[in-house]
């Protein structure tokens, strides 16, 4: 099983590189993760990050992309709630890396 080392300390990681216990996460694990796949988190991608995970200790799941896009338009208006915006911040899949590097598990329907 993969693992990822913060602080000298080893956590465990699924074999798509996000982290076994969402628990486990710190803030402090977010730019880490996110350099292994060539992003530099600035406000904005913590806005995203933030809100994952009070969406994520609320409902228990990590939303797939539609969702996100749909809750985003909600919260933060059609400048932010839209796919052209947020696959610019996460150019990997926004549902797929805004979770990885806020800790959650891969967003259900995502392959």
């Amino acid at each position: 099983m993969p693992k990822f080392v913060f602080q000298g300390k080893d956590y465990e990681m699924d074999e798509d590189g996000y982290l076994q216990d969402w628990q486990q996460w710190e803030e402090g694990m977010a730019p880490d993760l996110a350099k292994t796949e060539g992003v530099t988190l600035d406000d904005r991608h913590w806005e995203i990050i933030r809100w994952l995970r009070e969406y994520y200790i609320k409902y228990q799941i990590a939303p797939p992309i539609k969702m996100l896009v749909k809750e985003m338009g909600k919260i933060f208006g059609p400048e932010k709630g839209n796919t052209k915006y947020l696959y610019e911040l996460f150019p990997g899949g926004p549902a797929k890396q805004a979770c990885k590097f806020a800790g959650l598990p891969k967003p259900t329907g995502c392959v």
